[in-house]
């Protein structure tokens, strides 16, 4: 079974608008999709309250403190919504369950100095367990000098870029309504769900 887990230790990079979106594509493909949130804001949880009923369907998975228990019976995807700070036992908790890591990286200088040894840490993990990493640019404006850091920085780590997602209200005015990219007319979020391909290619590999 996918279990799909979005982690960065750094906050502010959007994690929770990667997983519920990510959530929102495994359930547009008719999968039992259930959305775990390990951080103590609940983002992914309060944001499944808003979803409407007539909405494809995401369950809710409660995750105390890192501790991933086996999912409900019939469930066949599981994504997992990471706190800030995640790192040690709580991290390897959460990798010895995952099958595939998504890592949002905003591109900010800051960002990635804090992030990098995160990825290292990864990085060995890929080595020694085949763990499947790929890195998702958030709020990425390729015209500045920012992408081209992100793009420098992502060079030299030997993971893929999956995706790079631009800054766009899209995200802020769906997550209101408890809704994803997937959940709407393709016309509306095209430029979006373009961006999202390469992504949900390797989602389903």
């Amino acid at each position: 079974m996918p279990v799909v887990v979005v982690a960065n230790p750094k906050g502010g990079v959007g994690k929770s608008t990667v997983a519920t979106n990510i959530a929102g594509y495994f359930a547009s493909q008719g999968h039992a999709v259930m959305l775990g949130d390990a951080d103590r804001q609940q983002s992914s949880r309060l944001w499944l309250g808003l979803r409407p009923p007539a909405a494809r369907p995401i369950a809710s998975w409660d995750v105390g403190d890192g501790q991933v228990a086996k999912p409900p019976k019939g469930t066949t995807h599981v994504v997992l919504d990471t706190p800030a700070g995640l790192h040690g036992k709580q991290l390897r908790e959460l990798l010895r369950s995952a099958t595939k890591v998504v890592v949002p990286l905003a591109p900010s200088v800051f960002d990635i100095f804090a992030t990098r040894a995160f990825l290292d840490e990864l990085a060995e993990q890929r080595k020694a367990s085949g763990l499947q990493v790929g890195i998702v640019g958030t709020r990425v404006d390729g015209r500045t000098i920012a992408a081209d850091q992100l793009q420098t920085f992502v060079k030299g780590l030997g993971l893929p870029v999956l995706a790079e997602l631009r800054p766009t209200q899209n995200y802020v005015h769906l997550a209101a309504r408890g809704l994803t990219l997937f959940d709407v007319a393709p016309g509306r979020v095209e430029r979006d769900l373009q961006q999202w391909a390469g992504l949900c290619r390797w989602l389903d590999s």
